[in-house]
């Protein structure tokens, strides 16, 4: 489409909060064929990325957080390669994609980032890392709370996937005694992590010091976490979820940990995203939250621009990479 002195093509990259995706990757094998424009805000509001990507020919987007339906791939008549991070995206019409003649492909991605991101919070939550860095930083008290102990305490995941499973290896190695419990899982998947399965999700709750979330997000996992879910925890236990927003009733969420009823939790994942400044959320007590960083480090961003440039390398030539397809019900993790 660019030779004979004709227009480069045109790539948006979505989503850009750092304005790195044009330096993680080498996009000189590009030059002259392809011009890339980066967005460095978000919005997922369907009239104004129907003006923005009026113009572009392919599209890269990061993870899920952009919907594609088949609303938006109308009123977009010269896209023709939509490149997602990830080999899996629930919120893509691929159907949609089809008629329109649009290409979808994907990248790889590490599922190490978030396993890391999890230990994060649940090591920063066990010992009031924030806290007691804010106070001595601020010239505040010495030592203000006392820490939870991991070793000997009770970890209890809800999913135990590629990203579960490394999780509970880690617990492991802390002497933690680790249990999982979700709807499908086996006794021959835990005993090949070397975990304990509990006989129930409410079980699970009642019994854990720290739950953590794994879960793909389904119609059977919604919602997975309510009201009734939380008043089942301790009081002293915490609550971690890097998986997704819609598995924890975020108002029930709020509401407990306003109340105290459980000891505290850490969130990388939010109904709304960017969160709103005046999301109550971000001043709720007992909360440590980081803005969805649990896939954004520099070797997966590498990866997802990387693997874009090739993918789009191979559609210019005719040979598109990675394709992805319409899946009946969620991947398992």
């Amino acid at each position: 489409m660019t030779g004979g002195g004709r227009r480069p093509l045109r790539c948006a990259l979505l989503d850009d909060f750092q304005n790195v995706g044009s330096t993680a990757a080498d996009w000189s094998p590009l030059a002259g064929r392809v011009e890339v424009v980066a967005f460095t805000d978000h919005t997922d509001d369907e009239d104004v990325l129907a003006g923005r990507l009026a113009g572009f020919d392919i599209v890269v987007t990061l993870r899920e957080r952009v919907p594609f339906p088949a609303s938006l791939l109308d009123r977009l008549p010269r896209l023709r390669l939509l490149i997602a991070s990830g080999m899996r995206n629930s919120v893509i019409d691929y159907e949609a994609a089809a008629r329109n003649g649009v290409t979808v492909c994907g990248t790889g991605s590490s599922s190490t980032p978030p396993v890391e991101l999890t230990w994060t919070l649940l090591l920063g939550l066990a010992r009031g890392l924030v806290q007691e860095n804010t106070a001595l930083r601020g010239g505040g008290p010495w030592q203000q709370g006392v820490g939870a102990d991991l070793h000997g305490r009770r970890l209890g995941l809800l999913g135990l996937g590629k990203i579960g499973s490394r999780v509970a290896r880690v617990g492991l190695a802390f002497g933690m005694d680790v249990v999982a419990w979700s709807p499908n899982l086996t006794g021959e998947r835990t005993d090949e992590v070397g975990v304990a399965l509990a006989p129930s999700k409410e079980e699970l709750l009642a019994s854990s010091d720290f739950v953590s979330v794994h879960l793909a997000l389904g119609e059977r996992s919604r919602g997975l976490i309510g009201a009734a879910e939380l008043a089942l925890m301790r009081p002293t236990a915490y609550l971690v979820n890097t998986s997704r927003a819609a598995i924890v009733d975020q108002p029930a969420l709020l509401e407990a940990l306003h109340a105290g009823r459980i000891a505290g939790a850490g969130i990388d994942v939010f109904d709304i995203e960017p969160l709103p400044a005046e999301h109550p959320l971000r001043t709720a007590p007992r909360l440590l939250a980081t803005p969805h960083l649990g896939y954004v480090t520099r070797s997966n961003y590498a990866t997802y621009y990387g693997e874009a440039v090739e993918d789009i390398q191979a559609f210019l030539a005719g040979s598109p990479l990675r394709v992805l397809h319409p899946h009946p019900r969620p991947l398992p993790r």
